[in-house]
């Protein structure tokens, strides 16, 4: 697997949350890929948000991005001019924020490899229109 990984707040939620039903395939997922893995602020906002108050497991989901093990990637006045137009697009999906924030930077990095839980989401979703997603686990 080359390139990088888009990683989605579901299959994020499930790596630092030990109770989570997919936890352990999640985790044996990301130990499998040997790539980059990029978040949004999107998805970390959401994920933040889903993981609860609870200060260790918001610190958890920090950990990851300061120690370097997923690169965090701001929008960009262009990607989020993207994301308007693929939120339209979807809209009957629906197509959330964070959603349309991984697919404009997928777009971007052109890579088709993403890191979810949404199967329904993501394998509706495309590229540039066409180029469906891989998705794991």
């Amino acid at each position: 697997m080359e390139g990088e990984l888009l990683l989605d707040t579901g299959a994020f939620v499930a790596l630092v949350d030990r109770d989570e039903k997919l936890h352990g395939e999640c985790v044996a997922a990301l130990e499998k890929w040997t790539g980059p893995i990029v978040i949004t602020e999107a998805v970390l906002t959401e994920t933040l948000y889903l993981v609860g108050p609870d200060w260790r497991a918001q610190k958890a989901c920090l950990e990851f991005i300061l120690r370097g093990a997923f690169q965090l990637v701001p929008s960009s006045a262009k990607s989020l001019h993207r994301v308007a137009v693929l939120m339209e697009r979807y809209r009957n999906v629906p197509m959330d924020f964070a959603d349309a924030t991984l697919v404009a930077l997928g777009e971007e990095l052109e890579t088709d490899w993403v890191f979810t839980l949404d199967r329904r989401g993501f394998s509706t979703y495309r590229l540039g229109r066409r180029k469906a997603f891989q998705i794991i686990p």
